[in-house]
């Protein structure tokens, strides 16, 4: 038993001296850097040395530093890198494309023409890295490219432009980040206007920068940089009043809050968004701080230079350890090509396949290895929000995280909803000028001392161009309240000043588009018909009465038919009873005659008066004298109806058609009736315009007839009797001038209102949809003739701004969707304001009840005296027969008589 236990010791003895003995391979590492950069030269050397101990059983580490200066040439810096026979090169230059410094290619050649198994940490693509371009499949393998953290976290404001859909957006960095290879490649297809602008970090220089993208119109803000870079930037914001609604600001940094990185400022109200690294591995990064690799760096950049470190050396430890590596590689001399042994012996070396083997964790995220060259670290950054009011200690909250080469994008945190993050990007906001004038533009005050609130037809307008350009406004109306004139001194007013002076993007307001207009400012395409100029006057007021059917008729007319009457009717009965041949004096003659008329005082009336109905007279009397007189009434009757009923037909429909003026040449040709367009307005500008063209023909006539050059042939052929152009506006011009122009559209209604009458008083020149608007709301006021000086009307934007095409593609779109013809719908057809006004538009209207009332009123007064006359008929007859009866009773007492 002890023989065997002895003989078992001898042999773990044995054993273990074998395994001592056994050489282990040795794994020679070039470290190239920078002289100018010696964060990821100190990380990797430390690196080194913390992993000469974990990985001694299995390779013999040997590594070789070269430091690189800008003047070194290709031959030096090869010869210093292949004073060792090298496995691996860790290359951690930064720029991949430096026209000045060419430490980057010149490494990147070398390694190339060499044929070393090189991993690369240089920021940009592989295909933009010079001395890599174009690798083939061979070189695939053995050369590989991993950029740092601070490279591909720039991805992260593509991803935000494209989410929020930017517009602008200006990215400011430092001199921490390696920005040079994105400039043309960050936001390439991304429908976002930018600048990318380097910054020294300080205030001033923050301010200056900052500054100039305000005035290019850029609100969306990208820092990118060191903690007291984002600081500076959070106190620019608060001096330059660039924050609120129309600003937002994005904080990117590497460092993250854990290195007592947390920017801040005494703010008033700042509000940003703060992006940082996140790691994912919590004891490596604790391991990392334990061994004291970091503090005076970013620790996601340690973290990912002693990561990509550690796996390269494990990589290529395992491959040593399994004898897929080469222990000796075989080079070429500096300067020269590899032979075809030395290709074979590269073919056999896959670098890539061993990294993705090895499937690495770092403390910021999982190392991806791919086989086409697209190499990174899942990098997690954290969204944190940044809210800082009146200088107190900011408010954070956790809003969101983004993974680099996942696509999620930008994943939200729980029961947050998308659209939060809308919050904190900048919202365009563009200063409004108007002027009120319905339907257009309306605005309604409250006595609460509240914003006052505009609506209408353009306010409608402008939001739907909101919803398609995503913007919002902020709305106030002109100072002086006018549209935009010019002045003798070329000096503007109204709105066309407030963008002239920038201050205001868009005047909103049915604003003609006009030739002078144009020189100063841009417009849009039409949103609107051609509008003209009308005329609005005071509606004939066309006088009512009852009783109008008698005022056809003058008094003393009316008279004279009473008295005509009264006389007739008293010369019949004259006649009657003084005529032999009269029924009155033949009544035995005639008793046998159905007709018995005998022509009292009360019959005679009675003729005379039923002769003027179509009823007619009845029988006329006997005597021929009496069938004279009837006759010459009823000529009488026949005349003064036919004159009655013709007069009150033209009388009544003269009197609803009486309006003298139809158009400008009418009130051009009168006197009484003053007319006038609003001062400063459009309308003014075309017959002052229009006049002034008048003025200018007759001086070139002028001169013309009085040029001495011309002969007497040419003189002749000018010598008119009369001044052969028009000076009708000229007339109408100095009118108006003598005339006081009202200052507002109210000013210049109510002098309307207050005439008094379609003859005379005040004629009111404005535009038709004012015109129309006022018919609309008053039915005492009408449009008089037809539009002219006819112009479309448009949105009005600063010269040479690119909102004038943004609203124009927007009001096309309208346009194209049938919107536009929806709000004139509203706005006139379908508006709250409209009155219904009587039907006194229409020419072919019958007598109202106001002007035949009386012939009513007539029948009734016939009815009441019919009733209070078979009243007294009544009660005479009753009168009459107790009378009989009591006659009787006297005569024979004690008999009974007959019923009366």
């Amino acid at each position: 038993m002890m023989t065997v236990i002895l003989v078992q010791l001898g042999l773990i003895y044995l054993a273990s001296t074998m395994v001592k003995t056994q050489a282990v391979p040795k794994l020679n590492v070039v470290l190239v850097g920078e002289l100018d950069y010696d964060t990821p030269k100190a990380v990797v050397a430390k690196a080194f040395n913390a992993l000469t101990g974990q990985l001694q059983t299995e390779v013999e580490l040997a590594h070789h530093q070269v430091n690189i200066g800008s003047s070194d040439t290709e031959s030096k810096v090869c010869s210093n890198i292949m004073k060792v026979n090298p496995h691996v090169m860790i290359d951690v230059t930064l720029r991949p494309n430096d026209n000045f410094v060419k430490t980057s290619s010149i490494v990147k050649k070398i390694a190339r023409d060499m044929g070393i198994p090189t991993v690369s940490a240089t920021y940009g693509r592989l295909s933009g890295i010079k001395g890599w371009e174009r690798l083939n499949e061979t070189e695939l393998m053995y050369l590989v490219q991993i950029p740092p953290p601070g490279d591909y976290m720039l991805q992260v404001i593509r991803d935000i432009a494209i989410l929020q859909k930017m517009k602008s957006a200006g990215i400011l960095y430092d001199s921490s980040v390696v920005m040079e290879h994105k400039f043309s490649t960050l936001l390439e297809n991304v429908q976002t206007r930018h600048m990318i602008l380097s910054v020294d970090g300080t205030m001033e220089d923050l301010k200056k920068r900052a500054s100039d993208l305000d005035r290019s119109d850029i609100d969306n803000f990208f820092i990118v940089g060191t903690t007291e870079t984002l600081t500076n930037a959070l106190s620019t914001a608060q001096e330059n009043k660039m924050y609120g609604r129309e600003f937002a600001w994005f904080l990117i940094s590497k460092e993250e809050k854990e290195q007592n990185t947390k920017p801040s400022c005494a703010c008033i109200n700042i509000t940003a968004l703060y992006i940082y690294p996140e790691p994912t591995d919590l004891t490596r990064v604790k391991m990392l701080n334990e061994n004291q690799l970091t503090r005076a760096y970013p620790m996601v950049d340690t973290a990912f230079y002693y990561d990509l470190t550690e796996m390269t050396l494990r990589a290529v430890a395992d491959r040593l350890k399994s004898s897929k590596w080469p222990e000796t590689l075989s080079y070429p001399k500096c300067g020269e090509v590899m032979n075809s042994k030395q290709l074979e012996e590269r073919e056999k070396i896959d670098l890539s396949a061993a990294l993705q083997q090895e499937s690495f964790d770092g403390a910021y995220g999982r190392f991806v290895i791919n086989q086409n060259g697209k190499n990174y670290q899942e990098l997690k950054l954290l969204f944190e929000t940044i809210k800082i009011e009146n200088d107190k200690a900011p408010e954070r909250n956790k809003l969101a995280t983004w993974t680099y080469g996942k696509p999620s994008g930008i994943v939200m945190e729980a029961n947050i909803p998308p659209a939060v993050l809308d919050v904190y990007s900048a919202v365009t906001v563009y200063r409004v000028t108007t002027v009120v004038q319905p339907p257009f533009v309306m605005k309604r005050e409250y006595a609460d001392g509240r914003s006052p609130k505009y609506y209408g037809y353009c306010i409608d307008l402008i939001d739907e161009i909101k919803e398609i350009l995503k913007f919002d406004y902020i709305i106030s109306e002109a100072p002086d309240k006018m549209f935009g004139a010019m002045n003798e001194k070329n000096e503007w007013n109204g709105m066309i000043k407030e963008l002239i002076d920038q201050k205001a993007d868009i005047a909103l307001a049915p604003l003609s588009v006009m030739a002078e207009r144009e020189t100063v400012v841009d417009f849009t395409v039409p949103y609107y018909d051609l509008v003209g100029i009308s005329i609005l006057m005071k509606k004939p007021q066309v006088p009512s009465s009852l009783f109008k059917f008698l005022t056809v008729l003058e008094t003393n007319v009316w008279g004279c038919i009473l008295a005509a009457y009264f006389f007739t009717s008293l010369l019949m009965y004259l006649f009657d009873r003084l005529s032999p041949y009269s029924f009155h004096n033949n009544s035995e003659k005639y008793k046998n005659d159905d007709e018995k008329r005998d022509f009292n005082i009360k019959e005679c009336m009675w003729f005379c008066m039923t002769s003027l109905t179509p009823q007619g007279g009845g029988e006329a009397p006997r005597n021929l004298s009496g069938r004279l007189v009837a006759a010459t009434w009823w000529l009488f009757g026949f005349i003064i109806i036919a004159s009655y009923t013709a007069n009150l037909a033209a009388f009544l429909t003269v009197s609803r058609l009486d309006s003298p003026i139809e158009s400008l040449d009418d009130l051009a040709k009168q006197y009484k009736i003053k007319y006038a367009p609003q001062k400063g307005t459009s309308s003014m500008t075309y017959f002052e315009r229009m006049a002034h063209i008048e003025e200018k023909f007759y001086e070139i006539w002028k001169n013309m007839s009085l040029n001495d050059d011309l002969n007497d042939t040419e003189r002749a052929k000018l010598a008119v009797w009369d001044y052969p152009v028009s000076d009708k506006y000229t007339k109408i011009w100095w009118t108006m001038q003598e005339t006081e122009m009202p200052t507002s559209f109210k000013s210049g209604v109510r002098r309307v209102k207050e005439s008094q009458g379609s003859q005379e008083g005040f004629a009111f020149i404005a535009d038709s949809t004012q015109v129309k608007y006022a018919t609309m709301t008053n039915c005492d006021l009408e449009e008089i003739g037809n539009e002219f000086s006819r112009k479309p009307l448009a949105l009005a934007v600063q010269q040479g701004s690119p909102l004038k095409d943004q609203l124009s593609s927007a009001i096309l779109k309208l346009l194209n969707q049938r919107k536009l013809e929806g709000l004139k719908e509203k706005w006139w057809n379908k508006n709250t304001e409209r009155v219904t006004c009587e039907d006194s538009d229409r020419q072919s209207d019958g007598i109202s009840i106001e002007n035949i009332g009386g012939v009513f009123i007539v029948i009734f007064i016939g009815v009441v005296l019919a009733c209070i006359t078979l009243a007294i008929e009544y009660w005479y007859y009753k009168q009459k027969r107790m009378n009989t009866k009591v006659v009787a009773i006297k005569q024979y007492p004690g008999k009974e008589t007959k019923k009366y």
